[in-house]
């Protein structure tokens, strides 16, 4: 029998470091775990605040580099459209070069295009910056769900999840404010530059998170570069048909990428490790959660985008109000998601998601039902009812499906829930889009496609109680949920 030292010469002579933490199942010991859980933490909060900060200072940028408003607004919309285009090729990426440094040279990409935004003095530049922004933001976020599942021992998968939630939407939250404040006080540029800090503190604790393994694997390139385009131009030719003037090319471009798909999606199966995890989503308890988590997206940022104008043209309140009011959904949030992580260790996410959807839709028919004359009370209630019934289902949703797939395909199954996130808020924002085009979006209508997109998301999370559906086969069977039996 070869002895350990000697185990330990054959893995290293042949490019894979293991660390025995990760493959376990056991996550990190304490006091390490809460350094990692930190830098995790902070590199989250950097990728979405400097993702959602830059719609406050769009028409300082468009006054600045003498641009129009409509023009501007590609700083915003490339960034999005490219972290939905790289996500799912730098999570394959991540399985092969070990996910913490695929997670740190996202970072410090990030943090190099953020300083090149102070030199940006035309718009072709500052979106090629941007661009360079949105690669380092998918590098880190493609394998942050993995290095979780890591970080955390299998038990406690679901309280990890919760807390990354927390920090997702707080981030959210805090971007727009804290534009505001940079704004008021420097240059738009520093707006950018103000989340380099949480990029800092996510490297210095970085040392705390799992060694990498490394995998001696080929890289699917042609895979990575299909999938890319498929994403970018569906997403990039429904976007361009709402705010395009040429339907014809619109609808040109989606197709192309429909076409491109198909023959991606073929070729992935013959894949053993597939950049689109068909194999994951071969899974019947994790494509149901796909689809769960697609149109509960869908459905919350339709609701999010098409409110302030209903509460300022229908209702005639100032815009400081408008936040006031939807305040209480992220809030909400903030509580209802690590308490429902932590009762997704426990109780099975299909009762979890079922109780969150039915919430939500109770909470979407009583927006969509306003009284004539709403108070600040009115309305601030059903926001936080709304976001509670949201917080209640994402956050055992992502558990399941990060924690059904195998260890070895963590980082894939990570880059499907932040996929499908983003691509459930870009479908959300162009049917709001499209519904504002032909004017009526700023009504009931919104809300009421909400709850019909929560009631899909409702009746897919209560599908995974089928025991059929929710006991794996052995073969299958990773860090189950609660509640669920090995079949033999």
């Amino acid at each position: 029998m070869e002895s350990l030292p000697g185990q330990a010469a054959s893995l290293a002579a042949n490019g894979r470091e293991r660390n025995p933490q990760s493959v376990t199942g056991d996550g990190l010991p304490l006091p390490r775990r809460y350094l990692a859980i930190g830098a995790i933490s902070a590199g989250t909060a950097l990728t979405i605040i400097d993702g959602g900060i830059a719609t406050v200072a769009l028409p300082t940028i468009a006054r600045d580099l003498h641009v129009s408003s409509s023009a501007v607004v590609a700083v915003v919309t490339v960034y999005q459209l490219i972290l939905a285009m790289m996500i799912l090729p730098f999570a394959g990426l991540g399985d092969r070069f070990g996910l913490k440094r695929t997670y740190q040279f996202g970072q410090i990409v990030f943090t190099v295009a953020t300083l090149l935004c102070f030199f940006a003095r035309s718009l072709p530049f500052l979106l090629v910056v941007r661009a360079a922004q949105a690669l380092g933001a998918a590098a880190a976020l493609s394998v942050s769900s993995a290095l979780i599942r890591s970080i955390y021992p299998a038990k406690q998968l679901g309280r990890g999840l919760g807390i990354n939630s927390v920090v997702v939407s707080s981030s959210a939250a805090l971007a727009p404010t804290l534009g505001g404040l940079v704004l008021s006080i420097a240059p738009w540029p520093w707006v950018f530059a103000s989340a380099v800090p949480f990029a800092i503190l996510s490297l210095a604790l970085g040392r705390a998170l799992p060694a990498p393994r490394l995998r001696d694997e080929p890289f699917d390139v042609l895979g990575a570069v299909m999938c890319a385009s498929m994403i970018g131009l569906v997403i990039g030719g429904a976007e361009s048909a709402v705010r395009g003037d040429s339907p014809v090319v619109s609808a040109a471009i989606v197709a192309l990428g429909i076409g491109i798909g198909a023959i991606f999606i073929r070729r992935e199966r013959g894949e053993a490790k597939p950049i689109l995890p068909i194999d994951l989503l071969g899974r019947p308890v994790i494509a149901l959660s796909v689809v769960g988590a697609y149109t509960a997206f869908t459905a919350s940022m339709t609701l999010l985008l098409s409110t302030p104008f209903r509460l300022q043209h229908e209702f005639g309140f100032a815009a400081a109000e408008v936040g006031a009011m939807i305040a209480p959904w992220p809030l909400t949030n903030m509580i209802v998601a690590p308490l429902a992580g932590w009762l997704s260790d426990r109780v099975p996410a299909g009762i979890l998601g079922g109780i969150g959807m039915a919430v939500s839709i109770v909470a979407l028919v009583l927006i969509a039902l306003l009284p004539a004359h709403p108070g600040y009370v009115d309305i601030a209630w059903r926001m936080a009812l709304c976001g509670s019934g949201f917080g209640l289902f994402l956050p055992p949703n992502a558990r399941l499906i990060i924690g059904s797939a195998p260890r070895e395909r963590a980082a894939a199954a990570g880059g499907l829930v932040g996929t499908v996130r983003l691509v459930g808020q870009t479908t959300g924002a162009t049917l709001v889009a499209a519904l504002l085009a032909l004017g009526i979006g700023g009504g009931a209508t919104p809300p009421l496609i909400a709850a019909g997109l929560a009631l899909v998301a409702g009746l897919c999370s209560l599908a995974r109680l089928r025991p059929s559906i929710r006991n794996p086969r052995s073969d299958e069977a990773e860090d189950e949920q609660p509640g669920t039996q090995v079949s033999r």
